[in-house]
């Protein structure tokens, strides 16, 4: 059960309304809420995995939703009191609201503009969900290196690493890590968040030549097998 919005009597936020929607509403739209949970569904449990899916948040900020998120009963906090570290689960409520929240993605895929959605490019945000929907068993067994250069970023912030190893997770480095890379992907931001998100298509930017492959030519040709794209690019 969603526990009650204010511990000392109605909330600051309340509608004052007995409304279903209304109340749902006061559990869900403190910001940042929902793309809390999304980071949460998509694989993130602790406290710094999640920031880096939700990279406009403050700590202090996170914190606090953390907490509400808690005592709302969307999420649960537990720690290991042997390493210490502290893991966050969505509870069965929260999980109730996946595919409420997945739909209205659909919906804003369908009908926001384009041009509104490219409107804000972060590329460290697009490359930490571009990792996690690399298929790494389309690679062979031995170490793979891909280095993502946007040429219009200031030289400090335009390369990132994917690094897969055989049975592990994929790697993303924002500094290099002194690897021998395999393949470079040189790309316009807009260009490959567009394609993340099943705006365009990859093979049409690359004949723009927004976006260029250098280096192993079977990763080249397979980039569409092994680079998913976001769950609404379908």
């Amino acid at each position: 059960m969603i526990f009650s919005s204010g511990r000392n009597g109605m909330s600051q936020n309340s509608y004052n309304q007995f409304c279903p929607i209304a109340k749902a509403c006061e559990v869900l739209e403190p910001r940042w809420t929902l793309l809390i949970m999304c980071e949460m569904w998509s694989g993130s449990s602790r406290f710094n995995e999640i920031r880096r899916g939700v990279p406009g948040m403050s700590p202090t900020l996170l914190s606090k939703r953390l907490k509400g998120m808690e005592e709302q009963g969307l999420i649960n906090r537990s720690e290991n009191l042997k390493t210490g570290h502290i893991d966050y689960k969505i509870t069965e409520i929260g999980q109730e609201l996946s595919p409420i929240v997945f739909a209205l993605g659909k919906w804003a895929h369908r009908n926001i503009d384009a041009d509104v959605t490219l409107e804000k490019l972060d590329a460290k945000l697009l490359m930490w969900n571009v990792r996690r929907k690399i298929d790494f068993s389309k690679f062979t067994s031995q170490k793979k290196v891909i280095q993502f250069v946007f040429s219009e970023l200031p030289k400090e912030k335009r390369s990132f690493w994917l690094i897969s190893r055989p049975d592990t997770s994929i790697d993303l480095c924002t500094k290099d890590p002194g690897f021998d890379v395999d393949l470079y992907i040189n790309a316009d931001l807009r260009a490959l968040t567009s394609v993340w998100l099943g705006l365009s298509k990859m093979n049409d930017e690359i004949l723009e030549k927004k976006i260029k492959l250098v280096g192993d030519q079977t990763l080249a040709f397979t980039i569409n097998e092994w680079m998913v794209r976001s769950a609404f690019a379908a």
